[in-house]
C-alpha cells in the first residue's frame, strides 16, 4: 500500500479521500474559470499529421486527459459556454472523467457535453484527438434515420411512403422473381428491424461480395430472390439483418443524384461537417449501418438537430414529424444485451430516466463499443461519448447517476 507521509506519520484513508477531493475542486475550479486558458493551445489533444495517417489501434493513448469545463471556439459551427453547475455537480463530473481515463468503466476516449446549445464539457482520454474523425459503429444506423428524415423534409418522400411496400420505390428491380410477401417489407419495418428477411447464411457467403450482382438496387432484388417468403411470423425484431442498407437502397432510388452526394451536399456540408470517413458497401452505395467514422465534436451537431426538433439555425431540416417518431419507443426489442428499459424507434433508441420521482425521456444513437449521441430534449442536453470497448454497458452507469442529474434543476 502506498501512503502519504508527514513527519514519519501515515495519513489515513479519510485524509486521503479529503486530499484528493480538494485537489479535484481546485483543478475543476481552474479549468472552468479560465486559468489555463493560456495553454489550451498547445495542450488540445490534437493528432500530429503522423497520427493521421496511422489505423485507429496505433494511435497512442493520451498520457493523461484532456479536459475542459469552458471549451475553446474552434470556428467549426460548435458554440461554447461553460459548465455552469454547484461546486459538487462540477466534482462529481470531473470525478467520472478521472475514473473514465483510469478506466474503471472500460476503453473510452470522449466525453463532450452540451447544454441550452452550447459545448460546455470537453473532454478527450485514450486514442481520441479533437481533430480525428472517430468510428461510429451502428451509431451510423441513427445518423441514417437522419438522412431519410431530411429526404422527407425536402419532399422526396412523405410520412405515408413509411408503411409502403419498399419494392414500390425500386424501380430498377424485376419484382416477378420475388418471394412471396415481398410487399410485406415497408420502410417502417425495416427501420423498425422488422424487415423478414430469411437468408441462408452459407448462400449468402457465395455472392455477398458480387459487387456487379449487388450494385445498387441489385442487392435488394438478391435479397428478395435469396430469402424464404416473407410472413407476419418472419417479420419481428432482428438487428441489423440487411434492414439499415434497404433504407439507403430507397434513399438512393429517390433523391436526386446519388445518396453519396446528398449525404455530402445535403446534411454533412450544411453542418459543417468535412472531415469524416464513410466506406461503401458491396452495393456501391455507403454503409448504413456502420463503418463511419466523425470527430466527437460534430456528434454534437447531430444530437443538436434530435434536440431541436429537427431545425437547423431556426430553419426546420430533418421533418418534424418523422423525427418525433424516430427517436420515440416503438417497439419493445426481445433481445439479451439490450437494457430491459430499452425502446426502438427508427434506428434510434429510447429510454426514459428516473431520477428521483421524475423521469426524463432519452434517445440516443448507439454504436457497439461505446458510441453514442444521447439527448435529453427537457433538459436541453446533449451528450456525446466515445470508446472502444468491448463490454460497453458500464459507462451508462455514471451518465444516468451523475451526469444527466447535474443538470437538472433542484
Amino acid at each position: 500500500m502506498s501512503l502519504y507521509r508527514n513527519n514519519n506519520n501515515c495519513v489515513d484513508s479519510e485524509h486521503l479521500r479529503l486530499i484528493k477531493t480538494g485537489l479535484l475542486s481546485l483543478i475543476l475550479f481552474l479549468v472552468s474559470n479560465g486559468a489555463f486558458a493560456q495553454q489550451s493551445e498547445d495542450k488540445l489533444p490534437e493528432a500530429t499529421a503522423a497520427e493521421a495517417e496511422l489505423s485507429f489501434w496505433d494511435i497512442p493513448n493520451l498520457e493523461e486527459p484532456y479536459i475542459n469545463a469552458a471549451p475553446i471556439e474552434r470556428n467549426d459551427g460548435i458554440r461554447v459556454g461553460k459548465l455552469k453547475l454547484s461546486d459538487h455537480d462540477k466534482n462529481s463530473i470531473l470525478k467520472v472523467s478521472q475514473e473514465i481515463f483510469d478506466g474503471k468503466y472500460g476503453n473510452y476516449d470522449a466525453l463532450l457535453i452540451s447544454h441550452k446549445n452550447k459545448l460546455v464539457y470537453e473532454s478527450y482520454y485514450k486514442k481520441s484527438r479533437i481533430n480525428l474523425p472517430h468510428g461510429q459503429a451502428s451509431a451510423v444506423k441513427g445518423y441514417t434515420s437522419l438522412i431519410l428524415g431530411r429526404a422527407i423534409q425536402l419532399g422526396y418522400l412523405t410520412m405515408e411512403d413509411l408503411n409502403k411496400p419498399l419494392i414500390h420505390f425500386l424501380k430498377d428491380t424485376n419484382p416477378e422473381k420475388f418471394i412471396k410477401g415481398a410487399e410485406k417489407l415497408t420502410l417502417h419495418k425495416a427501420l423498425t428491424m422488422h424487415g423478414g428477411l430469411t437468408i441462408d447464411r452459407e448462400k449468402w457467403k457465395e455472392i455477398e461480395n458480387d459487387s456487379v450482382k449487388l450494385k445498387g438496387q441489385g442487392l435488394v432484388q438478391t435479397l428478395l430472390e435469396y430469402s424464404k417468403p416473407i410472413t407476419d411470423e418472419t417479420q419481428v425484431f432482428l438487428y441489423g439483418n440487411f434492414n439499415p442498407m434497404l433504407v439507403m437502397t430507397v434513399i438512393d432510388a429517390v433523391v436526386p443524384g446519388t445518396v453519396e452526394d446528398f449525404i455530402k451536399n445535403e446534411l454533412l456540408d450544411k453542418l459543417g461537417i468535412t472531415e469524416y470517413k464513410w466506406s461503401k458497401h458491396t452495393s456501391g452505395l455507403p454503409q448504413a449501418g456502420w463503418r463511419a467514422s466523425i470527430m466527437s465534436r460534430d456528434m454534437i451537431k447531430l444530437g443538436h438537430l434530435v434536440q431541436n426538433k429537427g431545425k437547423l439555425n431556426g430553419k426546420q431540416f430533418i421533418s418534424a414529424a418523422y423525427l418525433e417518431k424516430a427517436t420515440s419507443g416503438i417497439v419493445r426489442p426481445a433481445i439479451d444485451w439490450m437494457p430491459k428499459n430499452y425502446m426502438y424507434g427508427y434506428f434510434w433508441y429510447y429510454t426514459p430516466i428516473k431520477v428521483g420521482n421524475r423521469s426524463y425521456d432519452a434517445t440516443l444513437a448507439w454504436g457497439g463499443g461505446g458510441q453514442r449521441v444521447m439527448v435529453v430534449e427537457e433538459l436541453d442536453l446533449t451528450i456525446v461519448i466515445n470508446g472502444h470497448d468491448q463490454d460497453d454497458d458500464k459507462i451508462m452507469t455514471p451518465i444516468f447517476e451523475t451526469v444527466i442529474p447535474a443538470f437538472i434543476k433542484k
